[in-house]
């Protein structure tokens, strides 16, 4: 909502434009009234709104046209005043300050008007019957009100009325000639309607409705008054009621409703609380809260994002497979502007048979996208409805940003959850093999994937030492010459070469010698397509001595031309390296470190695969 609102007074001369504002500050009638008088504001306190109110009057004796144009552009609303007793200051409404306005403002910002008929006093009659065609004629105009500054009748209600058509407008809202709402209310109020809608079942129930209620207005609804609200609803509209809970047509019958009676502010309210700016767009600060991310730090979901995103997969799997058909996706993504994911998220966390994302694979992807770009994932949350349904106070809070790894290396131990693995080698060593084994697909099931949907990045889970843990794996582009700091910033690096190709492992050595010989981030190389003969490498030494030079352990053989999922231990085992980047790589060479690991891998994995099928049975 806006901050302040400033509002200017025109008209013709005497028609108690300044009388207006005296009798407003001073409660009583002026007896002496100056040309003009001078700006005032009323401090938010003493307004209905609790907004700071600046009134600014126009005198044609005392100001230039100049200054009468700036005002209008810097107006957030104008009162056109007229006298009820005057014919000619009625007719210059339209045939002089609508056009004057009009001509002095932004045709894509427009400035509501007020008409304000004074010194109703002096007749007997109302000026409305000539006035309401020229409410009809023009949408800008909010509202008209007859007062009088010598009787202080109505006085304070149009000053009211004018701070309402600032901070709750119409326009947005409603089309006065199709006596409905506008489409992007239509559209905003839908949105919300299906974040409320905690179940998914197409029906507010009375929870959903108390909830909604105490959201946006900070308390619940009496049973009664909650029975009141759907007889009205009932009464006017035959589907706007099932299963004693408000449909979405009901829904937006009701803002229909608030609107046509002039409660707007109850539509704003609700817009405003779900993160709508005044035109109806979901506002920046509400997608993009602020979060510092320092240089070496990490962003990664925490328990609180984890449990509203588990509720979001819950709402949609309607079928409990525990997977999202592609209309189920749709359907959870149906309060964004555009379809966030692209065909390449299912080559890039794990599908069922069917190539439907599993709820591990959909954990994983909202856990890349906070980890590779965690704007977007605010922004993904906010569209969700984090911070209403998770009442927390934005998305940030579902947010943990990792201490730095500098840290984590001098106290030898880590909290993050998230390892990055970028995966290094020559075209055609295996690399995108490597990283569709990790999402346990063989060579057969990878030949069926298309080009145009591939994807340079795999992630899910593994186990170590018993605790659950997300390897990111990157496959990165094999031009040389032109590695990023991106290419290089990782926990750990895999060196992928070909076993059949005597050229392929140079590049690996290449790579390793000048980029990570004295870096502290540790390496791995992977001797890919094991089950092909193996032949030797043209390079000064073979992969086993090099490794055992440069301190790494020996390379590991591997191959996803099985005729069942692929082995999983490698990736157990980079995981193992980049938790504990500390480790000698002379330790990392023993079995009985791996076999460490690896036995708390395998428990935990049959543990949390036992804890996962009890879950699914109570969801």
């Amino acid at each position: 909502m806006r901050k302040d609102v400033r509002i200017l007074l025109v008209g013709e001369p005497k028609v108690g434009k300044t009388s207006l504002i005296m009798s407003l500050v001073s409660e009583e009638f002026p007896n002496v009234v100056p040309y003009r008088a001078e700006e005032i504001t009323i401090p938010a306190d003493v307004t209905p709104e609790r907004v700071p109110t600046h009134i600014v009057d126009y005198s044609e004796a005392e100001q230039t046209d100049e200054q009468l144009f700036q005002e209008i552009s810097k107006a957030n609303v104008i009162c056109i005043v007229y006298s009820v007793n005057n014919k000619t200051s009625i007719e210059k409404v339209t045939s002089h300050w609508i056009p004057l306005i009009t001509e002095n403002t932004d045709k894509d910002s427009r400035v509501p008007l007020i008409l304000v008929g004074n010194k109703s006093d002096l007749v007997e009659h109302s000026s409305m019957e000539t006035i309401l065609p020229i409410m009809n004629q023009y949408s800008e105009i909010e509202t008209c009100v007859e007062c009088s500054a010598k009787n202080l009748k109505n006085i304070s209600e149009l000053f009211y009325y004018a701070q309402k058509a600032v901070l709750h407008p119409t326009g947005p809202l409603y089309c006065p000639e199709k006596k409905d709402m506008k489409p992007l209310c239509v559209k905003a109020l839908t949105r919300i309607f299906k974040v409320s809608d905690l179940d998914n079942d197409g029906i507010l129930n009375d929870n959903e409705l108390n909830f909604f209620q105490r959201t946006c207005f900070n308390t619940p609804l009496e049973p009664q008054a909650l029975e009141d609200v759907k007889n009205v609803v009932r009464k006017n509209l035959n589907d706007g009621v099932c299963d004693n809970g408000l449909t979405l047509k009901g829904f937006l019958f009701l803002h229909t409703l608030f609107i046509q009676r002039g409660r707007h502010e109850t539509t704003w309210t609700v817009l405003r609380r779900f993160g709508y700016d005044d035109d109806l767009e979901l506002n920046q600060d509400y997608l993009f809260p602020p979060l510092k991310v320092p240089p070496d730090c990490t962003t990664e979901l925490n328990h609180n994002a984890y449990l509203f995103l588990q509720s979001i997969f819950d709402k949609h799997d309607k079928d409990r497979d525990c997977a999202l058909s592609p209309e189920e996706l749709r359907d959870l993504f149906d309060v964004f502007p555009y379809m966030p994911w692209g065909p390449d998220v299912n080559n890039t966390v794990c599908t069922n048979d069917q190539g439907w994302i599993t709820y591990q694979g959909y954990l994983s992807q909202w856990t890349l996208t906070t980890y590779l770009d965690v704007q977007r994932c605010l922004e993904y949350l906010g569209y969700l409805g984090y911070s209403i349904i998770a009442e927390q106070e934005s998305q940030a809070s579902g947010i943990t940003v990792t201490r730095d790894k500098k840290i984590d290396l001098q106290k030898k131990q880590t909290q993050r959850s998230v390892f990055r693995c970028n995966v290094f080698g020559d075209i055609g060593c295996g690399k995108s093999g490597f990283l569709q084994a990790f999402l346990g697909r063989n060579l057969m099931f990878q030949k069926t994937i298309r080009e145009e949907h591939r994807s340079y990045y795999a992630i899910s889970t593994t186990y170590v030492y018993g605790q659950e843990k997300y390897l990111l794996l990157h496959e990165v582009f094999p031009d040389f010459d032109y590695l990023s700091d991106a290419d290089l910033a990782c926990d750990i690096v895999c060196l992928v070469y070909d076993v059949s190709n005597p050229y392929s492992f140079d590049y690996c050595a290449k790579v390793f010698k000048q980029y990570f010989t004295d870096s502290k981030t540790p390496c791995m190389i992977i001797a890919a397509k094991s089950d092909l003969p193996e032949i030797k490498q043209m390079y000064g030494c073979s992969p086993l001595e090099f490794c055992r030079r440069h301190r790494m352990p020996p390379p590991q053989s591997f191959t996803c031309n099985t005729a069942a999922a692929p082995s999983r231990d490698i990736y157990t085992k980079l995981t193992t390296m980049a938790m504990y980047p500390h480790v000698s790589q002379a330790d990392l060479t023993t079995s009985t470190f791996w076999l460490r690991a690896s036995v708390g891998a395998t428990v935990f994995a049959v543990l949390g695969f036992t804890m996962y099928r009890v879950l699914l049975k109570q969801r």
